[in-house]
């Protein structure tokens, strides 16, 4: 058995990373929405990437002088993902409840999937999955303004972009500096944006407590682990896990936040994470 043979068996399983992460991001998200009041949506995002950056870059030292050209185009196209997002969502969520936030969302990952596979039989799940949507729109006591909604379906486009592009960099630079790399362009991106709002942690320091809790749960964690659970699992498999996130995120929403889903809203939480689930298994 070789050295890399061996690692690999002593390597935590790539799903536990991404299942992990997926817990993670959900409680940073909730954790992030508590913040709005004093830090405003893209405050609260610039702290997050900028603070993120700052600990990947101290803790790993990417060794960004050896990178060749491509390295350094994956990076930046990673950072622009992030950035656009992240701050879509935060945008989103200040009208939006987290479930349903993250359900619309997650249309961006499964067209991505159904893009990947071109089968007819997924144009069910699609359809399934606009179904649900669709719920979220009808009725008397809509929670979730159309304009939240679209916020979260950009955000959802973005993401989608994440996984490509985060699985690309992943094959470029060994390890987690490219990560580093990539928050400090996204941050730099959403500075204009989120300035006026982060600098109130100059006034009030305390401030700084919750943007790095956020950091740690919805960056450095999440984004470490899932950019190297990417290298050893395809983005097949990446998908089919994913589909849990709608269902974490309504369960952080109502433990952090007290959101309480009405029936349609978990209703179309289901269908869309079946159809994410349906079209994910079927692109094998």
């Amino acid at each position: 058995m070789t050295a890399v043979e061996r690692r690999q068996r002593r390597a935590v399983p790539a799903p536990l990373l991404v299942l992990t992460a997926i817990a993670s991001v959900q409680v940073g998200s909730a954790v992030a929405r508590t913040l709005f009041d004093d830090l405003g949506a893209a405050g609260v995002t610039l702290l997050r990437l900028a603070v993120a950056a700052l600990v990947l870059g101290v803790a790993f030292r990417p060794k960004v002088r050896t990178w060749s050209a491509g390295a350094w185009r994956a990076a930046a196209l990673l950072g622009l993902a992030m950035a656009g997002m992240n701050l879509l969502f935060y945008l989103a969520l200040r009208t939006v409840p987290l479930g349903v936030g993250v359900t619309v969302e997650f249309l961006g990952p499964l067209l991505l999937t159904l893009a990947q596979t071109r089968r007819v039989a997924h144009l069910l799940w699609a359809l399934l999955a606009g179904g649900g949507v669709a719920l979220l729109g009808i009725g008397g006591g809509v929670t979730a303004p159309p304009a939240g909604l679209l916020l979260a379906f950009a955000a959802g486009l973005c993401w989608a972009a994440y996984i490509l592009a985060s699985a690309h960099l992943g094959t470029l630079v060994p390890g987690t500096g490219g990560l580093a790399a990539a928050l400090a362009v996204a941050a730099l991106i959403v500075l204009p944006f989120g300035a006026p709002g982060a600098a109130e942690v100059l006034t009030r320091p305390q401030l700084l407590i919750g943007a790095a809790a956020v950091a740690l749960l919805s960056s450095v964690i999440s984004y470490g682990l899932e950019i190297n659970a990417l290298r050893r699992m395809p983005t097949r498999v990446f998908g089919i896990l994913m589909s849990l996130e709608p269902a974490a995120a309504a369960i952080a929403g109502l433990v952090v936040l007290h959101q309480r889903l009405g029936l349609r809203e978990v209703t179309a939480l289901l269908l869309v994470s079946v159809a994410s689930l349906g079209a994910t298994l079927g692109s094998r």
